[in-house]
């Protein structure tokens, strides 16, 4: 696109884009929903599966098609090159913006199965979208809180249960499964109310992904840890639609599942205090290389068929663990 179009002129070009893409997908996306959910076949559903997993990537190639001819923004990736998309993933990352979820889909592209996110159970009642979700085979869960077990203590562990067999597909099916620690978008007042220890990065919530690699921590292969910085400082939707990001700084660190990660969270005192500890350890070295992808000189475009791994800081330090969220 010519860069000389202004940017509220571009934004509104790739706006539409979006729009027309959404729509026109996620009504074949429902259709085929729909015909799914009322023919309990399983070699249909199968089937279904397939032609719903087809619309969904390639919903995510034309969004990454329209970033392309519309947006000037340099994208320096690493860490993706050794990825496979018939793995299993637990994928983790920092969040700053409404953009970092169309960044990971961007960069995921092709590379690891289409991202998946834990929803609560209530949400499949939303109307279309809920629909759109089961037909995705997004993880419905049912959490109930302390103050509920304690009126109802024969429901204990129920949660993880229902979870667990809600998992039961992806045992075949490989799958990444999308986890946002800090549970909210970074804000400076957020960071003030939480009094957080880190420069750049809210307290992460442990209860989360505790509860997820107790449900399905032995299907998984790797953990996926994503670091995104922009150096430019962060922007919204609307402002990387018009043009406004010169630059997006992405860094992935694939993991190993600790076998040690993975227990009775809720219950477990000395379990909790091991991961939390572990938790801490790790945004600590996040928030240490942000700070290095802010403030490192500006680089040639690095390719993300091109891109290399790399290892962040090694800030491997214990921290109290209050400084996260259950």
């Amino acid at each position: 696109m010519p860069k000389y179009l202004p940017g509220p002129v571009r934004g509104c070009i790739s706006l539409l884009l979006y729009l027309l893409n959404t729509i026109l997908l996620t009504t074949s996306l429902l259709f085929i929903a729909v015909f799914k959910f009322f023919i309990p076949v399983e070699m249909w559903r199968k089937r279904c599966d397939i032609v719903i997993n087809w619309i969904a990537g390639s919903w995510i190639a034309i969004n990454n098609w329209n970033i392309r001819l519309t947006n000037p923004a340099r994208w320096d990736i690493q860490g993706i090159d050794a990825l496979d998309k018939k793995g299993w993933y637990m994928v983790i990352a920092n969040h700053q913006s409404w953009l970092d979820i169309l960044v990971l889909q961007k960069i995921f592209h092709g590379k690891i199965p289409f991202l998946k996110f834990f929803l609560k159970k209530e949400l499949i009642w939303v109307p279309f979208l809920g629909l759109g979700w089961w037909a995705l085979d997004f993880p419905f869960m049912k959490r109930y809180t302390k103050s509920f077990l304690k009126k109802h203590p024969h429901l204990k562990g129920k949660d993880l249960e229902i979870t667990q067999k809600a998992c039961e597909k992806f045992k075949t099916t490989p799958v990444s499964v999308m986890n946002f620690l800090e549970g909210t978008r970074f804000t400076p007042e957020k960071h003030h109310r939480q009094r957080s220890p880190f420069v750049h990065l809210l307290k992460p919530k442990a209860g989360g992904i505790a509860f997820v690699l107790a449900a399905m921590g032995e299907q998984m292969h790797q953990m996926l840890n994503v670091t995104i910085a922009y150096p430019d400082g962060v922007r919204n939707f609307w402002q990387f639609l018009c043009g406004n990001v010169r630059e997006i700084r992405v860094r992935v660190e694939s993991l190993p599942i600790d076998p040690e990660l993975v227990g009775d969270y809720f219950t477990d005192k000395k379990f909790r205090v091991t991961f939390q500890n572990h938790l801490n350890v790790m945004w600590a070295e996040k928030d240490a290389l942000i700070t290095n992808l802010m403030y490192q000189p500006v680089a040639s475009h690095v390719p993300a068929s091109e891109a290399e791994n790399v290892e962040g800081p090694g800030v491997r330090r214990k921290m109290n663990p209050d400084m996260l969220q259950s």
